[in-house]
């Protein structure tokens, strides 16, 4: 049975899934909001709910079927260029070596270095398309735990800004609520994002929400122009 993908692996495409649906869900509700601050009439819950649910699952299956796409491309370029690579491991030396005295280290430790890589030539091939060329090598394990994750997360999370016309809120208060979870959501996704790359957390979680912010204004904007 094929294992699923690493834990850092799950929580990158959580983070990114989670965050497209929140912004596609509650643009919809901040561009139905403009159309109603003009005096455009009632558009009622029904509305948001039909535009929100249709792009929230379309969406979300266009996503999980681009990251196997997009995986699956990823690992058809590295298979090709590690036979590209076999064929010539002294360049592959060279390069490696060339690279390590880059990052600092002196001609004859990088040269050392690269010497000890060639040993294993998957580790020398795997050094050359990390270090070198920059690819992201998505496992030899099933794809499809990718594209699920990734549908999944966007529709658990972009659901949220739905949430309070999915439980019949009173009218008056259904933006405000929307607005208010969205807000929860998008901190949360900060959260996870500085939890799975320990990057700073007042920059992971303002970094996510003013993303969310713009989109919101860009959507509400829309909105006023349309209905106007």
């Amino acid at each position: 049975m094929t294992a699923l993908p690493r834990y850092a692996d799950r929580l990158k495409q959580i983070t990114y899934g989670g965050n497209d649906g929140i912004v596609t869900t509650f643009a919809i509700v901040a561009g139905f909001a403009g159309a109603e601050a003009t005096g455009a009439g009632q558009i009622g819950a029904l509305a948001v709910l039909v535009f929100g649910l249709a792009n929230l699952f379309a969406d979300a299956t266009s996503m999980g079927l681009g990251e196997l796409l997009s995986a699956r491309a990823a690992r058809d370029v590295i298979t090709r260029r590690r036979h590209a690579l076999a064929r010539d491991p002294s360049r592959q030396h060279a390069a490696l070596t060339a690279h390590f005295e880059g990052r600092g280290l002196s001609s004859l430790d990088a040269s050392t270095m690269a010497s000890l890589a060639a040993k294993s030539p998957d580790l020398l091939a795997d050094l050359t398309l990390n270090q070198i060329d920059g690819f992201e090598d998505p496992g030899q394990g099933a794809l499809w735990p990718r594209a699920l994750i990734t549908f999944l997360s966007f529709v658990v999370f972009g659901a949220i800004p739905l949430l309070p016309y999915l439980l019949g809120l009173p009218a008056t208060i259904q933006t405000p609520a929307a607005l208010g979870a969205t807000f929860g959501a998008l901190t949360l996704l900060g959260l996870l994002r500085h939890h799975a790359t320990r990057a700073g957390l007042i920059r992971c979680v303002g970094e996510t929400l003013l993303l969310g912010g713009i989109c919101a204004l860009v959507a509400y904007g829309v909105g006023l122009a349309v209905a106007g």
